[in-house]
């Protein structure tokens, strides 16, 4: 019988989530279900210092926002250092590690040789064949692995392939601190190994982790997890990844209004393809996903191509889940705790009739949520400078008679105000759009919007006729 497959995400809780991460944590999640496995979470909260509950709530939000979930209970590193420190103290019993006593000094000087002949800081093993009887008095010794000194160290890495390096390179690793803490590389191989994982998919800024990672199994005795190291993500221009570029937390992209399916649809792009296909539904991911499809090279972030499919995804998903979504994002928008203020059964049905209209033109939901103002504005209707300017004596002169013609209109409906809109404009020599642009500043304040006699159904009678007569006075308009 197969070994069932296990997954972990395992990131450290100094920060938000970030986009980079959830990606890792979206191939992980992918490899298992695939599979019929299980994808464990681990935070890897070691380092005290940094680590804060505001992190961890960020992170898990997030995995929870992009719709990643894991199985059984989130486990956190620093809970289990008493068996980090048991397996250290294991390989000192069995002669595979040993007490170093080297000083800060010594330390110092080490890196400051390797410095000055342009090499990678190396301990020189100085202490590993020592008599611990020699140890000077008072200092606090680390415990380092035995690495071995001479061969090759190989990972076959499912993404990078065969990689090799000399072990003459890689030194003694620290296991245990002076402090009695055990390190990052100790705590993830006891870790990996306690919660059965079988395979690790990581960035590739952790290549160098593996081999050292290789030396502790193998001083253990421990079988190695499959290794997949992912190449990281890039800005459009091929540099590393900054906040410019969108190297930013998933909360961020929550915010500008990005969905949870159309991030989850990019990242799954970003390094790994299936032919040609760019959209694909969850399930479609689980079914396609295998590690040898993802590329060696840095993937590329493009900021157009994640807002094109974010617009895709707006106009696919059914309106009640959009309006849904657009109440969610309210509370990151500039003006949406105003706007929430003023949802009630009546604008939440004003919304979901506007919905098919709003979400032609919108690529995020914060596009969306502008674009949706007018259902929302008080009156004397705020009315934007560009469309403050077509609001001549003459125009409002047209928009009162176009009062009046709507004022019979019945039922109130968009087809039946199109057709008396269109008989308007006939009687009076005038184009459509002639009616349509005055009508659309007066009931929304701006030159752009949905289609105007769909703003005009979704408004409603009462409130369409008062918009209209505030602005059909001689009353220069209230500039927004």
């Amino acid at each position: 019988m197969t070994e069932p497959i296990v997954t972990r995400f395992a990131p450290s809780p100094t920060g938000f989530l970030h986009i980079g991460g959830a990606r890792t944590a979206l191939f992980n999640w992918l490899y298992a279900r695939k599979r019929g496995g299980k994808m464990l979470l681990r935070i890897e909260d070691t380092d005290r210092e940094r680590s804060t509950d505001a992190a961890i709530g960020a992170i898990l939000d997030g995995l929870k926002w992009l719709g990643i979930d894991w199985d059984g209970d989130t486990v956190y590193q620093f809970q289990n250092a008493s068996r980090h420190r048991e397996v250290a103290e294991q390989l000192l019993a069995a002669g595979k590690a040993y007490r170093c006593y080297a000083s800060p000094e010594e330390l110092t000087q080490m890196r400051e040789a390797a410095k000055a002949e342009g090499r990678a800081m190396r301990y020189d093993g100085r202490w590993r064949d020592r008599d611990p009887s020699e140890a000077p008095a008072g200092v606090k010794p680390v415990i380092r692995l035995k690495a071995p000194q001479t061969g090759e160290t190989v990972i076959d890495d499912q993404v990078q392939g065969r990689v090799t390096w000399q072990n003459e390179n890689l030194d003694d690793l620290v296991l245990l601190r002076s402090d009695g803490n055990p390190t990052y590389m100790l705590a993830v191989v006891v870790d990996d190994h306690d919660m059965g994982v079988t395979h690790v998919i990581r960035g590739d800024d952790h290549l160098i982790n593996a081999a050292r990672q290789k030396h502790i199994y193998d001083a253990l005795g421990w079988t190695v997890p499959v290794m997949a190291h992912i190449p990281l993500i890039h800005g459009p221009d091929g540099s590393k990844l900054s906040k410019r570029h969108g190297a930013l937390g998933v909360d961020a992209y929550r915010a500008m209004g990005y969905l949870p399916a159309a991030v989850r649809n990019y990242l799954v792009r970003l390094g790994w393809s299936h032919g040609d296909q760019e959209i694909f539904s969850t399930q479609e991911m689980i079914d396609a996903f295998d590690l040898p499809a993802i590329g060696r090279s840095a993937a590329r972030f493009d900021f157009a191509k994640l807002e094109n499919l974010n617009g895709h995804y707006i106009r696919t998903t059914p309106d009640d889940e959009l309006a849904k979504a657009f109440e969610d994002v309210l509370q990151f928008v500039p003006g949406g705790d105003a706007i929430a203020a003023k949802l009630t059964d009546e604008t939440r049905s004003q919304l979901l009739r506007a919905m098919p209209g709003l979400k032609e033109r919108a690529k995020t939901l914060v596009e969306l949520i502008d674009s949706a103002h007018f259902i929302f504005a008080e009156r004397p209707l705020p009315i934007e400078p560009k469309a403050a300017a077509l609001l001549t004596p003459e125009t409002r002169a047209l928009i009162g008679r176009l009062h009046d013609t709507l004022m019979p209109v019945e039922p109130w409906t968009a087809a039946a105000i199109e057709a008396a809109m269109r008989a308007f404009a006939e009687q009076n020599s005038l184009k459509l759009g002639a009616v349509a642009q005055p009508l659309r500043v007066a009931l929304t304040g701006r030159t752009t919007s949905p289609g105007i006699f769909d703003v005009l159904a979704v408004l409603g009678r009462d409130t369409c006729l008062n918009r209209l007569q505030d602005q059909a006075q001689a009353a220069p308009p209230k500039a927004g």
